[in-house]
């Protein structure tokens, strides 16, 4: 179950709601992680070897983001396959937080990858080495060229968090390949070498502030938070405002899968007998409104009470206040 207070009560009506974001094609996602396990694992060799000839830690860290970048996809193309396995015994609800894993485990790699860029940039800094600033800019052009095709590529399938988590290591491969170039630009005409490590911290902290999103992101969908395109406030009052619901109480909303929200809640009833025509209503409005598909309704007919958070009741349409 999600993680929400007890007993939320809802007694509402409210006209806007929100829309949930498309849904690529899994074939889209899965041709773009293949032409990018390909791409960026080809190239991150070259990148290297380039990297060590030349003595450029913008190159050498860049080639080791792309290293990153295959391996993200080789998870990420797992998580694909496994997540559409169906439910089973032992997994009811299926395996579809497979790509929500990967998503988590990519970005945490990231993290560890933007700290051994600091600490060898600082290394750098305090005893620079020579670098050859045409060899580098030469590879970077390249590799900037690769990024960006890759990149188009994921962006096509960017409703899906694994494929957002990809084009997050592709944006990171983008930035360094500028920055390489710059780099290898600066020295080839300067001679300056502590450029090279510089720029390499500079990428660092902006690969850092994306990643962050990307990890608070996928947590959020482990913990079982409300997703942020939806309001829980909004989704509970819409309920709420269904002929012959008099409330709404021990609401959850959470995400089944990075793109799959699902709902649970107690609905009080005016009349009994009116359940198999509001459960009808309410599961037409949730998925239409909300885009929600995975719905638990428990029919009662007394407001349970309870110690947990309440949401303000407001007066619906044509009546006083609620009690």
């Amino acid at each position: 179950m999600a993680a929400m207070p007890h007993a939320d009560h809802f007694h509402a009506h409210d006209d806007g709601h929100e829309q949930p974001h498309p849904k690529p094609p899994a074939s889209t996602t899965l041709a773009a992680l293949k032409a990018g396990l390909a791409l960026t694992a080809g190239f991150a060799v070259v990148e290297a070897v380039g990297g060590w000839w030349a003595g450029s830690l913008a190159l050498i860290s860049d080639a080791g983001h792309m290293a990153t970048d295959a391996a993200s996809f080789v998870v990420a193309l797992i998580a694909q396959f496994v997540a559409r396995r169906p439910p089973s015994a032992q997994a009811s609800f299926g395996y579809a937080r497979a790509e929500v894993l990967a998503a988590f485990v990519n970005a945490l790699v990231m993290l560890a990858l933007v700290v051994w860029i600091t600490v060898e940039a600082v290394s750098r800094l305090l005893q620079p080495i020579p670098v050859q600033g045409p060899v580098v800019m030469a590879v970077a052009i390249i590799g900037l060229g690769i990024n960006l095709f890759v990149a188009w590529m994921l962006s096509r399938a960017r409703g899906s968090l694994n494929a957002r988590g990809a084009l997050l290591h592709v944006f990171g491969d983008i930035l360094g390949s500028v920055a390489a170039i710059a780099a290898g630009a600066v020295i080839a005409f300067t001679g300056w070498t502590p450029i090279d490590p510089i720029l390499s911290v500079f990428v660092a902290l902006l690969i850092l502030r994306s990643t962050i999103a990307l990890l608070r992101e996928s947590a959020g969908v482990l913990l079982e938070r409300v997703p942020d395109h939806l309001s829980y406030e909004k989704v509970g009052r819409a309920l709420a405002a269904l002929p012959g619901v008099t409330g709404v109480h021990d609401l959850h909303i959470w995400t089944m899968s990075a793109d799959r929200p699902a709902l649970s809640a107690h609905v009080t009833l005016a009349d009994g007998a009116q359940w198999p025509a509001v459960l009808a209503a309410a599961q037409r409005m949730l998925a239409s409104e909300f885009g929600i598909d995975h719905v638990t309704l428990q029919p009662t007919w007394a407001t349970a009470g309870g110690n947990g958070r309440v949401v303000p009741i407001v007066e619906k349409r044509g009546q006083g206040p609620a009690a």
